[in-house]
């Protein structure tokens, strides 16, 4: 499975009124880009969401969030969410909204020549 489309569809709904928004697909998942800077993701069936980094104290009580690790690298700044605890919308949208908020202070990568 690359990605869950049924996730990502419900993650559209949420974003499709942002005025700078672009799709993405990398990583062997999806990636929603808001004002051209990695915001929200899915990866399989899991949320990718790229957060303040000194903001994973305060979720320290939420369940079924994790800190994402590629090729043994903790990913600073970005955590994943299991499908399980978004099943309804008002819990998806609360997770997808601390992404929204560290956007604009999170930093653009640098452009390709």
């Amino acid at each position: 499975m690359r990605y869950d489309e049924n996730l990502a569809n419900r993650i559209r709904e949420k974003l499709m009124f942002l005025p700078i928004l672009e799709e993405k697909e990398m990583f062997s998942g999806l990636v929603f880009m808001v004002d051209g800077k990695m915001c929200i993701g899915v990866m399989k069936n899991k949320i990718m969401l790229r957060i303040d980094p000194e903001s994973l104290t305060s979720l320290e009580d939420k369940d079924g969030w994790e800190q994402m690790v590629m090729k043994m690298t903790v990913m600073k700044g970005y955590i994943l969410v299991s499908e399980d605890v978004v099943n309804q919308n008002k819990d998806l949208y609360w997770w997808l909204d601390l992404a929204l908020e560290f956007n604009p202070r999170a930093k653009a990568s640098k452009k390709k020549k």
